[in-house]
């Protein structure tokens, strides 16, 4: 797929480019992204350029992941990246982010997975959006809880991270959670 862009209010969610390779640099020296997320650590120059000038491209060349940048859409610095993750071939796409130190608490990152959610639901006919974070990362779990998702529980030895199998907190979203109709149809448990 060719990258694609998408708007809210306040943001502009764009492909990354190697341009954004300094910025995420930085960004990624933030003690708690290199803790909460598989960044490598330490995260170096050649670390972004390898994010922004390989990585990101492919997973949009070959559909399998789709990773944006986050930005003012009046204009302005790098703020945030999230990206959708297929991981099944039955419409399961797993959602991962983060966002710059100077910018969290803003809902910047709640209103960016609600565009990336419904966008992931509309156009890539994901059946199930799922959010996975090690169990404690409090930050990661109120954003997924204030878009929507719902915590389903803890799997143990889920992530890897850093070469370590940590315990995580698994939640979903539903194209009906945020109004949207699945490619199939859903028949839920009564209980």
């Amino acid at each position: 797929m060719e990258p694609v862009t998408l708007t809210t209010e306040r943001l502009l969610l764009r492909t990354f480019t190697p341009d954004d390779a300094e910025a995420t640099r930085r960004i990624c020296q933030d003690p708690e992204i290199q803790r909460w997320t598989t960044v490598p650590s330490p995260y170096t120059a050649e670390d972004a350029a390898e994010f922004t000038g390989r990585i990101v491209p492919e997973g949009w060349r070959n559909g399998t992941m789709y990773t944006f940048a986050v930005l003012p859409r009046t204009g302005g610095p790098l703020m945030a990246s999230v990206a959708v993750t297929l991981r099944t071939f039955s419409g399961t796409w797993e959602i991962g982010f983060w966002t710059a130190a100077e910018f969290r608490g803003r809902g910047i990152m709640v209103e960016t997975v609600g565009a990336v959610a419904h966008w992931s639901f509309t156009r890539l006919g994901a059946n199930r959006l799922e959010w996975r974070a090690e169990v404690g990362n409090a930050g990661s779990r109120a954003v997924a809880e204030k878009a929507g998702f719902r915590v389903e529980g803890e799997l143990r030895a889920a992530l890897m991270n850093k070469g370590t199998l940590r315990d995580a907190w698994v939640g979903s979203l539903l194209p009906s959670d945020v109004g949207a109709t699945g490619s199939h149809p859903y028949l839920p448990v009564r209980r």
